[in-house]
């Protein structure tokens, strides 16, 4: 078994740290270490996340308690055995429910949370109080959809109440009674000299109660499997990778506790011609030697629909044209980006006959000697910045 590691080492704090400075050491640690952001990492990374995590925490549970840090920076690990560290037997808690709770609801303020980004977990958020897990799916978009901003159906397998019941898991309410063995606490406390511990009621696993008659169509869960339509409104300006985040329509919690959300993935599918940077898009376009010679018209493909853009004679390789506001929406704000529309002029490898013949005599005039304008000098030195 690994040597445990000084808790202020464990923080990064040293023995004179305030409780503000401890509690920004441990908000650092968790939201680096917290296992929900971790879900898709190896076993071994998981691994070595889920010790980080308990670690900082058992080292902020004694750090922060004036009485328990006394103890600590006396007698060491042996003044606070028995009660250094908090129970993760029902898991690890939502990220954002601990980042809340340490810093007074000073996260996830105004529509945002930090289980946007990461997800949560089926946790219980707060004593008796269960919360259902959440669950996580994946909508895919096109460019068209995103620019436009959109509703979407996904189907999902989620817990819902049980209908005989009623989400109670008993019958009828008499049949639910307060636990004996922690009196509705949930916790069970033990008592060790002067100190004292508490943990997860091991005979209603928390929740305080315990069925005596369970209902037969749930055995006595209170919910029940159902595949769900649920209906998803995109916002106009998502980018790939982004997540969505429905209050509430995740998994729901047994006995009437707290739903979890539905955490929407956005899988942005690649477009035929254009290319995408923020809210700005890309189109190359390839022309031949006549037509940027003499000038021409071409069909851009724009988001709304196709839009002509006239190109003068002598256009360059390389000549790149924006279209203003013919880009994405901005998210959650205001404006569009652009499209820049880049030209590229096709040379062919090999002329026959009266194709060359017509070359040869061009070839002859001053007519193809390089002679760039000013416009054109500017062109050709951006270009020759990458050789």
């Amino acid at each position: 078994m690994a040597e445990k590691r000084d808790y202020y080492e464990v923080l990064g704090v040293g023995k004179d740290a305030s409780l503000d400075d401890i509690k920004q050491a441990y908000r650092k640690a968790a939201l680096k270490w917290h296992p929900d952001r971790h879900v898709d990492d190896s076993e071994a990374q998981k691994k070595e996340a889920e010790e980080k995590f308990k670690e900082a925490s058992e080292a902020y549970s004694v750090l922060s308690d004036p009485e328990k840090k006394s103890r600590y920076d006396q007698f060491g690990f042996a003044g606070v055995d028995g009660q250094a560290g908090p129970d993760f037997s029902q898991g690890f808690g939502n990220l954002n429910d601990i980042l809340n709770n340490l810093f007074g609801g000073g996260f996830g303020g105004g529509g945002f949370s930090f289980s946007d980004l990461f997800g949560g977990g089926g946790r219980s958020s707060g004593p008796g109080v269960m919360r259902g897990r959440d669950i996580r799916t994946r909508v895919r978009l096109t460019l068209e959809e995103i620019a436009a901003g959109c509703e979407k159906e996904v189907v999902i397998e989620r817990n819902r109440p049980c209908p005989d019941c009623g989400g109670r898991g008993a019958r009828n309410a008499s049949d639910i009674k307060v636990c004996p063995t922690c009196q509705g606490s949930g916790q069970v406390f033990q008592r060790m000299g002067f100190f004292s511990s508490s943990r997860t009621c091991p005979q209603c696993g928390g929740e305080g109660k315990i069925v005596s008659n369970p209902c037969p169509r749930c055995k006595g869960t209170g919910l029940e499997r159902r595949k769900e339509t649920v209906r998803v409104r995109i916002p106009a300006g998502v980018e790939n990778g982004m997540q969505l985040s429905l209050r509430g329509e995740g998994h729901s919690a047994p006995r009437g506790g707290i739903n979890g959300d539905l955490l929407v993935v956005v899988e942005e599918l690649p477009h035929a011609q254009l290319k995408r940077e923020g809210e700005n898009l890309f189109y190359t376009r390839v022309i031949s030697v006549t037509d940027a010679m003499l000038g021409c018209e071409i069909s851009v493909p724009c988001l709304d629909g196709p839009q002509k853009l006239k190109l003068e004679a002598g256009t360059q390789s390389g000549y790149v044209q924006k279209l203003r506001g013919k880009g994405l929406p901005v998210l959650n704000g205001y404006g569009k980006g652009d499209l820049y529309v880049k030209i590229l002029v096709w040379i062919p490898r090999k002329l026959k006959g009266a194709a060359k013949e017509a070359v040869e005599q061009l070839a002859a005039t001053d007519a193809v000697k390089p002679d760039p304008s000013r416009d054109d000098k500017a062109l050709f030195e951006k270009e020759s910045r990458y050789f």
